[in-house]
């Protein structure tokens, strides 16, 4: 088995082979990592591309662009509106599926664009082990190139060498798009979306790592990790996100004393383009089960 330096070193070779690649940049561990080691294979011949739309966080474009400094990467930006297309605001059991292609399209439009054939993105080789990806579909659909996937490069590893090139993103937990708070089956709104990012942003300023506000059509649901739940508690907080959520819109505002969960708004065959476990929904999951965790 190669290690982790043989994987990095055919991964560098791969892309320095190339004219020039476009990285599908969302400023995440997983682009990062192919960012870095484009710019340090390509030189200026590699370009990190974030593509701006209702989904993504200002935090989040914050982040890309922070990161894009620290490896010293040129980094574009292109804007477009995944609400424009029906199919996801009926945000059915695909809804990452046409994601991800409006997303990569923009990509592979602004690669044209600048005249460079490879689009890369950040999929991992633990990727095509979690359950139903459909996002997944949409690059194998399009032909973008995975250097992570393509040489054997896990999410563990990914962040190991994310580590090596100092990468502030190293450890940084999995961010899926706003789309994943609204349960599958309910239309994505900018509405929703909106709402959703400002109470995400309550969260964060109290200093949560890992977090997500599901968006029940009017009910908030709020998921911390385990570790952080003890603060999710305290007296203070509880006053604080209830007056802001509330102000926002959301009827009910709750907190899911079984912790954070990726995919628990999805179908069960379903989950969000995360590196974590799926969970059934949490609606229909037989909580005594889970005692004995």
């Amino acid at each position: 088995m190669d290690t982790v330096e043989e994987k990095l070193a055919a991964m560098r070779e791969d892309l320095a082979e190339r004219s020039g690649v476009l990285v599908a940049f969302s400023g995440g561990v997983d682009s990062g990592v192919v960012a870095a080691v484009a710019r340090e294979a390509l030189g200026e011949d590699a370009v990190a591309c974030t593509a701006k739309s209702e989904t993504l966080p200002d935090a989040e474009l914050d982040d890309a662009r922070r990161v894009a400094d620290e490896i010293g990467i040129r980094h574009d930006i292109v804007e477009f509106s995944e609400l424009s297309s029906d199919e996801f605001v009926a945000n059915d059991g695909d809804r990452c599926y046409h994601c991800r292609t409006m997303r990569l399209g923009e990509m592979f439009g602004h690669a044209k664009e600048l005249g460079i054939e490879t689009v890369c993105d950040g999929t991992n080789a633990s990727d095509p082990g979690e359950g139903h990806r459909p996002g997944l579909q949409a690059v194998e659909e399009l032909d973008a190139h995975s250097p992570l996937l393509e040489h054997g490069i896990t999410k563990e590893e990914v962040r190991e060498i994310a580590d090596r090139y100092d990468l502030s993103v190293a450890d940084k937990p999995s961010m899926a798009c706003l789309s994943s708070r609204i349960p599958t089956g309910l239309e994505v709104t900018e509405e929703k979306l909106t709402r959703v990012e400002k109470a995400e942003r309550v969260l964060r300023e109290w200093g949560f790592s890992q977090f997500r506000v599901r968006d029940h059509d009017g009910l908030a649901r709020i998921e911390v990790s385990r570790d952080e739940l003890e603060v999710a508690l305290d007296p203070d907080f509880v006053e604080t996100v209830r007056e802001h959520l509330s102000d926002l819109g959301f009827e009910h505002v709750t907190l899911d004393l079984h912790g954070y969960q990726t995919g628990s708004v999805s179908p069960t065959d379903e989950a969000e383009e995360d590196d974590e476990p799926l969970v059934e929904n949490v609606f229909e999951t037989d909580y005594s089960a889970l005692r004995s965790e």
